[in-house]
């Protein structure tokens, strides 16, 4: 079966020397985690994953969750406590502010553990994750007297929290859906319709839980602008946080999914429920989308932290299993054959894992770091820069991290040959589990056009233009590098795909919106491998500058990582070239065909 070991070196190595988490000790919380203090929480969050959620995995897997006569939900056996250890440890409000109960600390120390712990058993983690989503929409949108009575429950783990967006008839176009909302006379409302695809939705783990509802109040303006947001607790609460009666809401099924069995996906039944209503009347997707987007980057480190615990069993394997010999000759001539790392084809699924797994990681640590400094920052140009990058990154890490985490979910189960397609190994877990990270919190195909059709105008495409100006600064920063050469050139390579790419759309896509939806997917994948290289590039950086001062005790770990980056910008770069191709061929063939065609 597979064990998990937390990348812990890799992710120090990535705050300190290549994203420059300590140069920000001014904003709040900062000065709260310093180097030591980050190490020590990266360290428990280590030992959380590794000694009590993994083991919890095929368990989840194997019994999944039991809907009860009465609607009641049972998790899989364990559960309850690791879920109670993980709220003991304040692990859920690590980045909620301490007058909410929380820690108060970074968001990119958050995103940092998050990963460790999603890896170890993601269907687990999503009992906390969504309850983190909740809890970020009532900080951004609630009343003070919502903070106060919702929150610190929230933050403590004894309430969890949801988001209901999706109904039977209306997925992606939130504009089509039919719960509604009566006023009762009393600043609350009945909420009436049926949800489905609600992760968490209904268990054993908390003694509540707090449900974020989008329904429309009766005589609201039609499709989006007539959407509210709604808070539905599951029990209600008196106004000094007591818990009363059950409220008129119920678990009617549990969808029987490919994957994340540990999690209780329900279909959810509102019947004249007690709901309030969160932030502005008619403004619930506004307030929805503070959740969703949060939702949106950590469904990308689910992709990533997929791709890395996949890869860490494939690895483990490849070093045991005896198949063959080297081309090269033997390489353990006392053994009967070879272990199977020893040849390229293998290499190459785990290289190209591992290349894509340091560059998310990367990646997803700097957005992180660009959220802290949008919501802490007191400089308007810094917050300003953030929040473009945050825009734009959002749909690229959800969009290409959660396509190569199923991609390199399958990878490793190719490096197990037959053993990786039974259940016993483990690996068809992961390839079931990684699904559908491309698939809720808005499709791939959705993120896709999102990034082309919205966060790449915006504001006269003024975040693009600073991301490519970043590609280029490091590029001509370390021209005459020689050292560098290799990878500069490859990223400025890629750079110049790209910046055609955009061109492209922008001759090509207005006129013909068809040309714009058919570039897309691969725009988003041409993007995020620049994204990816320029994140190589700072790392490759960092380590030489290591090597050649002082390595620390870490000069395998460094040469490991130039080797790691190098194959990136030789082996994957090269890709861009591809992509700008399908781009530039526009939509018509693609259209051609009558639908009755098919």
């Amino acid at each position: 079966m597979p064990s998990y070991r937390a990348p812990v070196r890799d992710t120090l190595f990535v705050l300190n020397d290549v994203i420059g988490y300590g140069n920000h000790d001014n904003l709040p919380g900062f000065a709260d985690a310093s180097p030591d203090i980050i190490e020590a929480i990266l360290t428990e969050g280590a030992k959380l994953a590794e000694n009590v959620m993994q083991p919890l995995n095929r368990v989840g897997d194997q019994q999944g969750c039991t809907r009860h006569a009465d609607g009641s939900v049972t998790t899989p056996k364990g559960f309850d406590d690791a879920y109670r250890q993980y709220c003991e440890g304040g692990w859920m409000g690590l980045a909620v502010p301490a007058e909410f109960g929380g820690q108060g600390l970074p968001y990119t120390v958050h995103s940092a553990v998050g990963e460790y712990l999603v890896s170890a058993n993601m269907a687990l983690m999503m009992y906390p994750g969504l309850t983190q989503g909740a809890i970020a929409a009532i900080l951004a949108h609630g009343t003070d007297a919502q903070k106060r009575k919702w929150l610190p429950k929230m933050v403590e783990g004894a309430w969890t929290g949801t988001m209901n967006l999706t109904e039977p008839h209306c997925g992606t176009d939130l504009g089509l859906l039919t719960s509604k909302a009566v006023p009762n006379g009393d600043g609350s409302y009945k909420i009436s319709g049926q949800k489905i695809f609600i992760s968490a939705g209904e268990h054993d783990l908390s003694e509540n839980i707090i449900h974020l509802v989008l329904a429309r109040i009766e005589g609201a303006p039609a499709g989006v602008k007539g959407i509210s947001l709604f808070i539905v607790p599951k029990v209600a609460v008196d106004d000094d946080g007591a818990l009363g009666e059950s409220n008129a809401v119920s678990c009617g099924a549990i969808e029987e999914k490919m994957g994340i069995h540990g999690n209780a996906t329900c279909v959810m039944n509102y019947d004249e429920a007690t709901g309030y209503l969160l932030g502005e009347e008619n403004g619930g997707l506004k307030a929805m989308f503070t959740m969703m987007n949060e939702a949106r980057l950590g469904v990308g480190l689910q992709g990533h932290a997929m791709g890395e615990a996949a890869y860490q069993g494939a690895v483990d394997y490849a070093r045991e299993r005896l198949q063959g010999r080297s081309l090269s000759g033997p390489k353990a001539p006392e053994k009967k054959a070879d272990p199977i790392i020893v040849h390229p084809d293998i290499r190459r699924n785990l290289m190209s894992m591992r290349a894509f797994n340091e560059g998310g990681r990367a990646l997803i640590l700097l957005t992180a770091l660009k959220s802290d400094i949008a919501h802490l920052s007191e400089d308007a140009a810094e917050r300003q820069a953030a929040e473009d990058h945050l825009a734009l990154m959002t749909p690229v890490i959800k969009g290409v991290l959660t396509d190569k985490g199923f991609e390199h979910a399958v990878m490793a189960q190719q490096v197990f040959g037959g053993h990786g397609y039974v259940e016993e190994h483990g690996m068809s877990q992961f390839v079931r589990d990684a699904r559908i990270a491309m698939i809720y919190e808005g499709a791939n195909g959705i993120q896709a056009l999102d990034l082309v059709g919205r966060k790449l105008p915006a504001n006269g495409g003024r975040a693009a233009q600073a991301f490519f100006r970043d590609v280029a600064e490091f590029c001509e920063a370390h021209r005459a590098d020689e050292q560098m050469a290799p990878y500069t050139k490859a990223l400025k390579k890629g750079l110049n795909d790209l910046q055609a790419a955009s061109l492209w759309l922008m001759q090509n896509a207005v006129q013909k919106p068809d040309n714009a939806g058919a570039a897309s997917y691969d725009y988003m994948h041409l993007f995020g491998l620049v994204a990816l290289g320029l994140m190589w590039g700072r790392m490759i950086k960092a380590a030489q500058d290591r090597l050649a001062g002082d390595a620390d005790g870490d000069a395998s770990f460094l040469e490991a990582k130039i080797v790691t980056g190098r194959y990136f910008m030789e082996r994957i770069m090269p890709e861009t070239v591809a992509h700008l191709a399908r781009i530039s061929t526009g939509a018509d063939t693609m259209m051609a065909l009558p639908a009755e065609a098919f």
